[in-house]
């Protein structure tokens, strides 16, 4: 990677554009970050001379203002909730005509095709972990504490079910509790599908309940999953969102999902007694 080449920055929210951004200065990119204003952080215009603000729907701006900055390799990072797509975003013409053309409307299909455009323009977009490799989910342990034997019935369970939602790419998380499916993730995104979960257990009967109320999170990647867009991601949010609704372990993908804090997680997770794997 040569110094002071072009890298453009695709930004939705999260810490995930941060890193991104921090990690392109440290390989000496020029970097050209388009963010999207629905999605991500005021913040991240101190990381970039040259920040522009755009709308969702503005397929064809973002094009042009690569164009005009002469970017010719993207990375696409930060979490775009897939419901925004369907709000009250007016898309422009290119994009209109874009979401006219798809004959299913699920992530893949929807910023799979953005990406065609943008490859289409000259704009070729990378792996949005290109960057971030040392961040990806290493095989084995990541905390202190391993599952219990519930858990690890819960982990084998949940990933046979998460695989075949994801086969179908409706979510990429199921959260599960005495090898029983509590919730499956959607439109509405992981911690929303936690949160849900602890809700649903807190709803049950007293002590008549026979479900245990110890949650296990399964977050797994897609089949084939493209690294440009989409990819699994956890942070210091996602332990604090298990603590809240009572999950007590955390099973990942390796080398599919992106530690977004690094160590901090594991210190949190060790914490809060939880247990986290990468297999």
């Amino acid at each position: 990677m040569s110094a002071q080449k072009k890298l453009g920055l695709i930004a939705g929210n999260g810490k995930f554009p941060f890193l991104v951004a921090d990690a392109a200065a440290s390989h000496g990119y020029d970097l050209v970050i388009a963010a999207i204003k629905e999605e991500a952080s005021p913040d991240l215009e101190k990381k970039a001379a040259n920040f522009h603000w755009l709308s969702l729907g503005d397929l064809s701006k973002l094009i042009d203002t690569f164009k005009k900055e002469g970017v010719s390799t993207a990375v696409m990072a930060g979490q775009v909730k897939h419901k925004q797509i369907f709000s009250a975003i007016k898309p422009d013409w290119r994009l209109a005509k874009l979401l006219m053309s798809l004959t299913t409307r699920n992530t893949d299909s929807l910023i799979g095709a953005v990406a065609k455009v943008l490859e289409d323009e000259g704009i070729h977009l990378i792996s949005s972990t290109a960057l971030l490799e040392p961040l990806l989910a290493k095989p084995g342990l990541l905390t202190k504490r391993a599952p219990t034997e519930a858990e690890s019935k819960n982990i084998a369970y949940g990933r046979s079910v998460a695989r075949h939602l994801a086969q179908y790419d409706i979510g990429q998380t199921v959260v599960i509790a005495d090898s029983a499916c509590v919730t499956v993730e959607a439109m509405e995104g992981t911690d929303a599908t936690i949160l849900r979960a602890g809700d649903i257990m807190r709803s049950l009967a007293g002590d008549a309940s026979t479900l245990s109320r110890a949650l296990t999170v399964v977050k797994v990647a897609k089949p084939n999953q493209d690294m440009r867009f989409d990819v699994p991601v956890i942070g210091l949010a996602t332990i604090a969102t298990m603590q809240r609704a009572g999950a007590t372990c955390l099973a990942l993908d390796a080398a599919k999902c992106l530690l977004l804090d690094g160590d901090k997680l594991a210190y949190a997770a060790d914490a809060a007694k939880l247990a986290i794997i990468a297999d």
